[in-house]
């Protein structure tokens, strides 16, 4: 089964400041770990930005940029989203479809925000989903922190069943890639 590697949303605006997601440091160290396993595999990396009209993720400006830190190679490929779902009104499925692929792996933020939305998109679209679990995270909520919220999405949809496909959860130094 052909595989790609998600990895969405690791913006400046994100990543640090005032709505720095949890853990952060260490989710772009994995993100950095898996993502040079995809490489080194020969695996697409798609680096997915959100955007939007106003405010720090506003395209272009240094919020909206990929985090400092997030190692990056000329060859990604680079989607932009306006929506919480990465495949709504982007290339991202025909750029996934021209390559045959079948499996994505998918990390970011956040976890109940973008992350669960594009993997349920991804299912929608008939994708086997391989959710990196200690490499997606968000921001306390002021009911549940970011770590309940994150483990809260990662069996959820690991739970969900009402597609011909299933998520896996994985650890990402339990990760094993293939093309």
């Amino acid at each position: 089964m052909k595989s790609a590697l998600l990895i969405i949303d690791i913006q400046r605006a994100l990543c640090s400041g005032e709505w720095a997601a949890f853990d952060i440091d260490r989710v772009i160290q994995r993100i950095n770990g898996v993502s040079a396993k995809a490489r080194a595999a020969g695996l697409p990396v798609v680096l997915i930005q959100h955007e939007e009209s106003e405010g720090p993720l506003q395209f272009d400006s240094e919020g909206w940029q990929l985090a400092d830190g997030l190692v990056t190679h000329a060859d990604d490929l680079r989607v932009r989203k306006t929506a919480t779902d990465s495949f709504h009104a982007t290339e991202l499925h025909a750029l996934l479809q021209q390559r045959g692929i079948e499996h994505l792996i998918v990390c970011g933020l956040q976890s109940e925000f973008c992350v669960d939305s594009s993997v349920r998109g991804a299912l929608a679209l008939g994708y086997a989903v391989s959710l990196v679990t200690d490499a997606h995270s968000t921001v306390d909520n002021g009911v549940l922190t970011a770590a309940q919220i994150s483990a809260h999405h990662t069996v959820t949809l690991a739970n969900v069943s009402s597609y011909a496909q299933r998520v896996t959860p994985v650890l990402a130094h339990e990760l094993n890639v293939e093309d």
